[in-house]
């Protein structure tokens, strides 16, 4: 039983979005473009759980590169509305179109020059006729049994600021960068901003042995630099090659002498690369791509010197993995 209402909760609320992306018309890209032609920030109200949703919306667009905070219609009857310029444009929302905190502020809206686009399920509402742009989000039924509890009509707004957030975005031609920019801190804001250079192993760090050396000296890199690896070049300290722990374990089950061989014979020419000034995340993604552990940094395609060498652990220590 509970099974099967859970389902019915979701069902609804899927059937109320499908609906919600058949109805976006004109008045969409009004909204859009009011929003774009705007010299302003995007001010999002509402009261209750439609608050909660202004409160998200706000927050996506601040991220996407759509200055917009939330102002609480209740706080603004009380002095908030201070923070309202002209030429901001206000988003209210409010399923029935009637919340009182909401209609009260309206007129100061129009006031202050501020442009409204009213966000509610009842067309012929006070709201939805006082906006400069009228963006429909009813709904069918809520998903509660009851009919009183806001859902489907909550996730049709969030949807809907969500659809408007985004379509801001491609509109500005923001990019991943951009993105990063506002989110320097988390998982993903490192991934978009570290680069191998920050993290490399540079100067003596960096393992690397000439191709005539014999391995006896080279297996003394190698453990020294605790890399795993060591590159191979000639005597112009151009990159030839590698030598990894899994070459030396092939080599010893195939019964090679291996401390009497010179790292030249035991390398395996050419290596993995990766410039400087690439993302962090694209040497995790090749490392991924080609089940290595670690890639020679170099300034350019053309350099043959390395430059450093990315370890994997150095990107799982910064948070990239």
């Amino acid at each position: 039983m509970i099974i099967e209402e859970a389902k019915k909760v979701i069902r609804i609320e899927a059937e109320a979005l499908m609906a919600l992306a058949d109805s976006i018309d004109g008045e969409f890209e009004r909204a859009v473009d009011l929003v774009l032609a705007s010299h302003g920030r995007v001010v999002v109200t509402g009261m209750g759980k439609s608050g909660l949703i202004g409160q998200k919306i706000a927050s996506t667009m601040a991220s996407t590169g759509t200055p917009a905070f939330f102002l609480h219609p209740a706080e603004g009857i009380h002095g908030d509305l201070g923070m309202i310029m002209k030429g901001d444009v206000v988003i209210a929302l409010s399923n029935s179109g009637e919340t009182e905190e909401v209609l009260r502020i309206l007129p100061v809206i129009k006031r202050l020059g501020a442009s409204l686009i009213s966000m509610t399920g009842n067309p012929g509402s006070t709201l939805s006729r006082a906006g400069d742009v009228f963006l429909d989000v009813s709904v069918k039924e809520e998903a509660c049994p009851l009919g009183l509890a806001p859902t489907a009509s909550t996730t049709a707004t969030l949807a809907m600021g969500d659809a408007l957030a985004v379509a801001l975005l491609l509109k500005r031609g923001f990019k991943a960068e951009d993105f990063a920019l506002f989110h320097p801190g988390g998982a993903l804001g490192k991934k978009l901003i570290l680069k191998v250079d920050e993290l490399m192993h540079t100067g003596d760090a960096v393992p690397l042995v000439t191709s005539t050396i014999l391995m006896r000296e080279a297996l003394f890199t190698i453990t020294s630099k605790g890399l795993g690896i060591t590159g191979v070049t000639d005597e112009e300290g151009a990159l030839l090659g590698v030598i990894t722990d899994g070459d030396l374990r092939r080599a010893l089950g195939k019964g090679v002498d291996i401390l009497n061989c010179s790292a030249g014979d035991l390398m395996t020419a050419g290596a993995r690369r990766i410039n400087l000034g690439e993302l962090a995340a694209r040497a995790l993604q090749q490392m991924e791509q080609f089940s290595i552990t670690s890639l020679f940094v170099f300034e350019d395609d053309v350099a043959k010197r390395p430059a450093g060498i990315v370890h994997l652990h150095d990107l799982l220590k910064a948070g990239i993995a």
